[in-house]
């Protein structure tokens, strides 16, 4: 279900989660930038209008997010906030003292805390005792919302069966040339949110020549137009830019739509797994060292 807020002088759709709860559906990621530019570009992103701020552990920037936040003047109740379970803590009493160490740097309860990755051979494949270690940081008000990350339909799977809470989202690779549309199908069939990353494919669909003609006949960007493509399918999307005019570009998608030609011509770029520009959650069993 998408209801509108409104923020600065646009208008961002939020997505009710099944918690209840609502996300701003447009939000602005911290991947990749360094700690020492994250609180301006944090500050930046809220001036413009943010509302939506990603961020993870594996960042290595919650601190400066939270500084972020603090310089930007903005009531913290107005701005929803998610981080990420670091790999290297699934073991529960690992996760318990990664959870509030999150909530320290962040400076209170975090709105939405995810499982990073599945970790699919590490741990003994055990997600589900990290995953009750979220339940009960809910339960006590550490974290608002939980969900997690690059779960594929059969981690989802073995949630539903063995744990209580159902995630309220489910962040995944998505972009038109790899839209991971048996996912996405679960997670809407089970109410679980979908949220993009690399939701431009890491630029490289910017110059398909479907998307530029689209952007050309509206008149917008190309990344507008892929952004856009997200919006209207439910997507909730946080892209990451440290150049202002760049962050203000993503941010203006609602003076605008694309037809029932656009978004099929779009997602009929769809590459499958030969279209995905990260790794495969089915095998990806990083920790950071």
């Amino acid at each position: 279900m998408t209801r509108r807020t409104s923020v600065s002088a646009m208008t961002v759709p939020t997505i009710l989660l099944n918690d209840g709860r609502e996300i701003p559906q447009l939000g602005f990621g911290v991947f990749q930038i360094e700690p020492g530019d994250t609180a301006q570009a944090v500050k930046t992103a809220l001036d413009l209008g943010y509302r939506h701020i990603d961020t993870a552990q594996m960042y290595g920037n919650e601190a400066e997010v939270a500084q972020g936040i603090a310089d930007s003047g903005v009531p913290r109740d107005e701005i929803w906030v998610t981080s990420k379970l670091n790999n290297g803590f699934h073991e529960p009493d690992a996760a318990r003292k990664a959870v509030d160490d999150s909530v320290e740097k962040l400076r209170g309860p975090i709105d939405l805390y995810l499982i990073h990755w599945p970790l699919p051979t590490l741990y003994g494949g055990d997600f589900v005792s990290t995953w009750k270690v979220l339940e009960e940081a809910r339960a006590a008000g550490k974290l608002r919302s939980i969900g997690v990350s690059n779960f594929q339909v059969n981690h989802l799977q073995r949630l539903a069966q063995e744990a209580t809470v159902v995630p309220a989202v489910n962040q995944i690779e998505v972009h038109p040339y790899f839209g991971n549309e048996e996912v996405r199908r679960h997670c809407g069939e089970h109410q679980i949110g979908v949220e993009a990353w690399s939701p431009i494919a890491q630029g490289k669909v910017l110059d398909d020549p479907t998307v530029t003609a689209v952007a050309n006949r509206l008149g917008k960007s190309p990344a507008q137009v892929v952004l856009r493509w997200h919006v209207e399918r439910g997507d909730i999307v946080f892209p990451k830019s440290v150049t202002p005019s760049r962050m203000e570009e993503n941010f203006a998608l609602f003076d605008f739509e694309l037809t029932e030609e656009d978004l099929a011509l779009i997602s009929a770029l769809d590459k499958g797994e030969a279209g995905r520009t990260g790794p495969n959650p089915d095998t990806f069993d990083y920790v950071p060292s």
